[in-house]
């Protein structure tokens, strides 16, 4: 299985500014998700970004960085910017790796890429893992999924889903999407073309772009536990305390 891996960093961020640059146990968090995405299959780990301060910083541990448009509205059309660049085939993947997940297990990464390869009607792949608890469940932030009988995506929310679920006394109350994705070239070429869509921006997800133009998602549940990215201050310092837990941190 042949797949690239590219992390996609902006600097701009309304909880955390510079948020890549954060630093944990002595290194820049991005330096955290780089090492942790080398330690997968992929061929070659790439990052992504805009701004010249995150460009630089990385330097210092890779050569892999790509410069990009700031116009962009999302990751995706980042993502697209860079396999262009490096003039990967239509039917390569790649797989879309968040800058701000430095505990990102590299099960993770593999799992999602080797989801993509092997079903062939799918233009994108992604995970899931259930939902244990109704706060969860009911909580906006948490993007619930549910899926067909083949493991497809047929709808992205953040409202509880299946609504059913609410009154239930057995878990899991529903899925919640993990936001690691692994597309095909061919796939994001065309994702970039179209307009949002309504019910894109009604429900911030991205996603539902590339379903409402017929693209399939393939939903594969996680192999462990996905720790949590960060977002916000207290996210940070959980990660940082728990790599001092390790002995990794400083």
């Amino acid at each position: 299985m042949s797949f690239v891996v590219v992390i996609p960093a902006r600097f701009a961020s309304t909880r955390l500014p510079g948020k890549p640059l954060l630093d944990i146990a002595g290194k820049p968090m991005l330096q955290h998700v780089y090492e942790r995405a080398l330690l997968s299959d992929a061929r070659a780990v790439y990052i992504a970004t805009d701004d010249e301060r995150i460009h630089q910083a990385a330097q210092r541990f890779t050569n892999n960085v790509c410069m990009t448009l700031s116009t962009h509205q999302s990751g995706t059309d980042r993502i697209q910017e860079v396999a262009t660049q490096l003039g990967l085939a239509q039917d390569e993947i790649v797989v879309n790796v968040q800058g701000d997940e430095p505990l990102i297990p590299p099960s993770a990464i593999n799992l999602v890429a080797h989801n993509l390869q092997k079903n062939s009607a799918a233009g994108i792949a992604s995970l899931y893992e259930d939902i244990h608890s109704i706060e969860e469940y009911r909580n906006p932030n948490a993007v619930k999924v549910v899926t067909d009988l083949q493991g497809y995506a047929l709808y992205f929310s953040r409202s509880p889903i299946p609504w059913r679920a609410a009154d239930a006394t057995t878990q899991p109350f529903g899925q919640r999407h993990i936001g690691i994705y692994a597309y095909r070239v061919a796939t994001l070429d065309s994702y970039v073309t179209w307009p949002q869509f309504a019910l894109e921006t009604s429900e911030r997800l991205e996603q539902l772009r590339a379903m409402s133009h017929g693209i399939r998602i393939h939903m594969g549940r996680a192999s462990e536990k996905m720790p949590a990215g960060v977002d916000t201050p207290a996210d940070l310092e959980a990660v940082r305390a728990y790599l001092r837990g390790t002995g990794n941190g400083a």
